[in-house]
């Protein structure tokens, strides 16, 4: 087989898994939502603890946190650092400008007695249960909410 034949096999074999890949991820949501799974499903559970936090871009890929409303910095967000917390937020950033709202208001980190983590956007009272992305995702932002908390 020459070289030009081969190459061809292989491009073809990469487009088939990567859509073999996207097919098995649309199934795997698709029957997640059939089952009911919902992250942004309420919380049936007592409320813990809970810190209000406003993320401030302060370009070049820093991100600054503070305390709301006392305004104290709680840590600082290098560029490269904080991926997930950084994707949620650009989320709920994408809701509040669809909704025309202020992106002032900041969002709060929750920690309820069962161990459930959620944070809430008190623009738009969108409320996600980060249980539901993985115990390295939510401790990341369980970790801003223990830094808040001690800064508040």
């Amino acid at each position: 087989m020459s070289a030009l034949g081969q190459e061809a096999r292989t491009t073809r074999l990469a487009l088939a898994g990567i859509a073999a890949l996207v097919c098995a991820i649309v199934i795997g949501v698709a029957a997640a939502r059939l089952a009911g799974f919902d992250p942004r499903e309420p919380i049936d559970s007592q409320l813990l603890v809970s810190c209000d936090l406003r993320f401030e871009d302060a370009g070049t890929g820093i991100v600054h946190v503070y305390t709301w409303p006392e305004d104290t910095l709680v840590t600082t967000l290098a560029p490269g650092e904080g991926s997930f917390i950084r994707g949620v937020l650009r989320s709920f950033a994408r809701e509040r400008r669809s909704r025309d709202l202020d992106g002032a208001q900041p969002f709060r980190l929750a920690q309820y007695a069962d161990g459930t983590l959620s944070i809430e956007d008190t623009a738009t009272g969108t409320l996600v249960s980060l249980q539901a992305f993985g115990p390295d995702n939510a401790g990341a932002f369980a970790s801003l909410l223990q830094a808040g908390l001690a800064k508040s």
